[in-house]
């Protein structure tokens, strides 16, 4: 069962983590509704970037650039 576990989590990573957002997506679904999931998933995103742009410069500014009118 180990070297299963193993072999699944190496060989078909992206998978595995797929399907694990997916049923956490469902779940929040479920039990939250589709307008406090979807502000959860933004809320998500929005700290993503702002984790981003801490770790890459470069990445802010590709972001702010994005909504500049020039």
């Amino acid at each position: 069962m180990d070297k299963f576990i193993a072999t699944l989590l190496t060989e078909h990573r992206g998978k595995c983590i797929g399907a694990l957002i997916g049923l956490l997506v469902s779940i929040l679904f479920i039990t939250a509704g589709f307008w406090q999931t979807m502000l959860v998933l933004v809320f998500i995103g929005l700290g993503y970037v702002i984790g981003k742009s801490l770790d890459d410069p470069q990445f802010a500014e590709r972001i702010i650039g994005l909504f500049k009118k020039d």
